[in-house]
């Protein structure tokens, strides 16, 4: 009867090691996939519904030394791009801000020098043009805290940035407290993903949301064409 039990509860225990293995091997299988493929992502209705959109820089980025303003152009130029896709309109006031995006120039090396939360961090106005508008904003006073890092400090310091050889571009949901410090719904990293006059990163972004246009599109037809078959 002992020996009986004993090789029962050996047999469950292989039954169950080979499930687990199974069922690892195909985490596994799919998380490789899934990192080696490109699959499409369907942005929340938050993202299709939003009309304004603040850009900052993201607070963890350090000014280059060798290109102190790297971040301010590229938050401009990220500007001037929104403005040519005329989907969303810019804002700089946070709490009328649909989506917050986030940038941070690459330095284009492993580890680079920068300054750190110094005078350019802060930014009193700006201009921004197209072929057909302008735009103005006037930042009054200083800007809200949209990270628990609180705002940039009086006096800068040199510090050693690591880790941000690529362009960063990050799409946070906006009127929420911290906004950066939130994971964002979207975001594209790569080499020159910010430069002019392309801004691949928003290029990307615009692509993403149409495809989830789309997909939304597609998704209201066919709940109409089931509610039609119920109620014929």
């Amino acid at each position: 009867m002992k020996k009986s039990c004993e090789k029962k509860i050996r047999k469950m225990a292989g039954v169950v090691g080979t499930v687990s293995i199974a069922v690892s091997l195909l985490a596994i299988s799919a998380g490789v996939a899934s990192a080696n493929k490109k699959e499409k992502v369907h942005l929340p209705d938050y993202v299709l519904n939003a009309k304004t959109v603040l850009v900052v820089i993201l607070p963890d980025a350090g000014e280059p030394m060798d290109d102190p303003f790297a971040n301010r152009k590229a938050q401009e130029e990220v500007e001037n791009a929104f403005m040519k896709w005329g989907r969303f309109q810019l804002t700089l006031d946070a709490e009328l801000a649909d989506l917050v995006i986030g940038v941070r120039k690459g330095t284009g090396k492993p580890a680079n020098p920068t300054i750190n939360r110094g005078p350019v961090d802060t930014r009193p106005g700006t201009i921004g043009t197209t072929d057909n508008q302008v735009w103005v904003g006037v930042q009054q006073g200083r800007p809200p805290d949209r990270t628990q890092q609180g705002a940039p400090k009086e006096h800068s310091h040199i510090g050693m940035e690591a880790g941000a050889e690529n362009d960063t571009f990050k799409v946070f949901q906006g009127g929420e407290q911290y906004t950066v410090d939130n994971p964002p719904v979207w975001m594209y990293i790569a080499k020159d993903g910010l430069k002019p006059p392309r801004v691949v990163a928003v290029e990307e972004f615009r692509k993403a949301v149409e495809e989830s246009d789309k997909a939304a599109a597609q998704r209201q037809q066919q709940q109409q064409q089931k509610g039609q078959k119920k109620n014929p």
